[in-house]
C-alpha cells in the first residue's frame, strides 16, 4: 500500500471516532507497518474526549519517536568459556538450498486454474511412480465415459466435494481438466469397508488422490484410495558428529517472549555453561522456523501485548541476538504470519529494510518453505501455517499432537493441501506441492513441541521461545516454550534440550 494509501486509510478509521486529521501530515511518516499502532495509541489518548479532536504532523511524529524509543535493543553479554571446544567448529560447512523463484499472481481466474492445474500434474506424477499401488490409470475423468458398468478402474483427480448421503455412505466428488466423477465409499460392515469408509472421512477439500473402484451407473464405487504419500526411505547419516538444532516462533518484540530462557540459549551455544557442553559443541547448523519477531498489527489490539512497539526495533532486537551466535554455527532464517513480509505463501525472505545493517556471513535469509541439505541431509523448513486448517478438517487432530497434522501433510505430498485455509498464492507453479522427500520435515506455528518418524521422514515441531497467550489460555492450547530439538547427524539421534531450566 503506498504512503497516501495508508494515510487516508487512517484518517478514515479516526474520523469515525471523532479524531480529525490535520493536512499537514507528511506521506513518508506513516507506513505500512506502524499505522495500526499510530492508530490504536491515538484513539487510546482520545477515547475519553466528548468532542471533536485534531490531530497535526508534530504530534504524529512525536508519537512515532516516542515508539521508537521505548525499547532500544542491547547487546547480548557472552562470558568466553574456558576450555569450550566445539567439534564443530573444525568442521566445514557443506550446505546448498534449493528453492524455486517466489511467482507472482493477479489473483486472476486463469491464476487460479493454471495454479490448480500445476498441482495435478504434480501429484499426478508423483502417484504413477507409486507401482503396483497405482497401476491402469485412466488418461482423464472424462475417459469415464468411454466404459461400461462393472468396469474396474483407477481415476486421478482432485478433491471437490465431500458428503454424506441419506445412506449414510460418503460421495467425493473428484475433478480433474476434463471433468468432475461422483465416487461412492460404501458405509459396509466388513472390516474392508469400514476402513476404507473412515480413510474417506478423512479427505480434506483440494487435495490429490487415485481411488480404485468398479463403474455403476453415474458413480465410482470405491474400493480403495491410493495418496501421493512418501515411499519409504533410508536413514541418512554423516561421518562427523554433527548436529542441526531447530527452533521457531521467537516471537521478539511480544511481552511474553522469554528473553531470558533463549538468552541462555545463546550462551549454551558458545559454551557459556557450566558443564553439559559437550552437545552444545555439536551445534554445526541451526534452523529458525519463522515468526521470528512478534511484529505489528497482527491481530487487533496487539499493541497491548507488545514490549518493542516498533516493528524495526524489534528485528534489531532480534539480530542482536543472532549476532551472538557463533560464526561456525550456520543460520538459515525463514518467515512466518507474523513477520513483516507478504502473508500469501510461499513467502519471500526478510527484506532489506527489515534487516537494516545485519550482515553476518553464516546467516541466510530465506523464504517459507525452504529446503535445505546440510551435510547430506535434506530438511524442508516451513512454518506450518496451514496446521490450523488440517487440524480443523481432519477427526481426531489436534494441537496437542502437531506431529500427526504434520504427517497428513507428508501423505498429501503437500504443505497447504486445503485451499482456503492458508492464503496462498496463485502462481502458475505450485510450488508446496512436496516433490522431493526430505529426512526432516520442520515446523513451528502451533507454539507445541511434536516429534514422529513417518517412513523413514523424521517429523519435528520446534515449539516456541513465548509463554503462553491470552488467545491460547481462551483456546485451551498449551504451548512447550523454550524446548529446542537437536538432531545428531551421525546416530540419528532425536535430543530434546530444556532451557527452562538450567543446562
Amino acid at each position: 500500500m503506498a504512503g497516501e494509501n495508508v494515510i487516508k486509510d487512517l484518517v478514515s478509521r479516526l474520523s469515525r471516532a471523532n479524531i480529525l486529521v490535520a493536512g499537514d501530515i507528511k506521506p513518508g511518516i506513516v507506513n505500512e507497518l506502524n499505522s495500526e499502532l499510530i492508530l490504536s495509541r491515538l484513539l487510546e489518548r482520545y477515547r475519553n474526549l466528548e468532542k471533536l479532536a485534531i490531530v497535526n504532523n508534530e504530534e504524529i511524529e512525536n508519537l512515532v519517536r516516542a515508539l521508537d524509543m521505548e525499547k532500544a535493543p542491547m547487546p547480548i553479554e557472552i562470558r568466553a568459556k574456558t576450555g569450550f571446544m566445539p567439534m564443530a567448529s573444525e568442521v566445514d560447512a557443506r550446505y546448498t538450498i534449493t528453492n524455486n523463484p517466489i511467482e507472482r499472481a493477479e489473483g486472476t481466474v486463469d491464476d487460479f486454474v493454471q495454479h490448480f492445474k500445476s498441482r495435478l500434474e504434480k501429484m499426478r506424477r508423483i502417484l504413477e511412480t507409486h507401482r503396483g499401488a497405482v497401476s491402469g490409470v485412466l488418461p482423464s475423468l472424462e475417459s469415464l465415459k468411454s466404459y461400461t458398468a462393472g468396469r474396474e478402474i483407477t481415476v486421478i483427480g482432485i478433491v471437490q466435494n465431500k458428503i454424506t448421503t441419506k445412506n449414510g455412505n460418503i460421495m467425493v466428488v473428484l475433478e480433474d481438466e476434463t471433468t468432475d466423477a461422483k465416487v461412492m465409499f460404501m458405509n459396509g460392515a466388513s472390516k474392508q469397508a469400514r476402513a476404507l469408509f473412515e480413510s474417506a472421512g478423512n479427505l480434506v477439500f483440494d487435495e490429490v488422490l487415485a481411488v480404485r473402484g468398479k463403474i455403476s451407473g453415474p458413480f465410482v464405487i470405491a474400493s480403495d484410495i491410493v495418496w501421493p504419500d512418501v515411499q519409504l526411505k533410508e536413514r541418512k547419516a554423516t561421518e562427523e558428529d554433527i548436529a542441526i538444532a531447530m527452533i521457531s516462533d521467537t516471537h521478539v518484540g511480544s511481552k511474553l517472549f522469554m528473553e531470558k530462557n533463549f538468552t541462555h540459549l545463546i550462551k549454551w551455544l558458545n559454551g557459556d555453561v557450566d558443564g553439559k557442553s559437550a552437545m552444545a559443541g555439536k551445534i554445526k547448523y541451526l534452523v529458525m522456523g519463522g515468526d521470528v519477531v512478534d511484529g505489528i498489527g497482527v491481530y487487533p489490539r496487539q499493541d497491548r501485548d507488545l514490549a518493542i512497539l516498533d516493528v524495526y526495533n524489534q528485528y534489531r532486537t532480534f539480530f542482536n541476538f543472532i549476532r551472538a551466535i557463533p560464526e561456525y554455527i550456520h543460520v538459515f532464517i525463514i518467515p512466518g504470519n507474523h513477520d513483516a513480509v507478504q502473508r500469501a505463501e510461499p513467502q519471500p525472505e526478510l527484506t532489506a529494510d527489515l534487516i537494516g545493517d545485519f550482515h553476518m556471513e553464516n546467516v541466510h535469509m530465506l523464504p517459507n518453505p525452504s529446503f535445505l541439505t546440510l551435510h547430506g541431509i535434506d530438511v524442508l523448513a516451513y512454518h506450518g501455517t496451514s496446521l490450523d486448517s488440517v487440524i480443523a478438517a481432519i477427526p481426531n487432530m489436534s494441537y496437542a499432537n502437531p506431529e500427526r497434522a504434520m504427517t497428513e501433510m507428508l501423505k498429501r505430498r503437500h504443505l497447504s493441501p486445503i485451499y482456503g485455509g492458508n492464503i496462498i498464492v496463485p502462481s502458475k507453479n505450485d510450488n508446496l506441492v512436496i516433490e522431493r522427500i526430505p529426512d526432516i520435515l520442520q515446523m513451528g506455528h502451533v507454539h507445541k513441541n511434536g516429534y514422529a518418524s513417518y517412513h523413514g521422514v523424521e517429523i519435528v515441531n520446534s515449539g516456541t521461545w513465548q509463554a503462553r497467550t491470552d488467545y491460547q489460555i481462551m483456546q485451551g492450547h498449551i504451548p512447550t516454550p523454550a524446548l529446542m530439538p537437536v538432531f545428531e547427524t551421525k546416530t540419528g539421534n532425536m535430543t530434546l534440550v530444556d532451557f527452562n531450566k538450567e543446562i
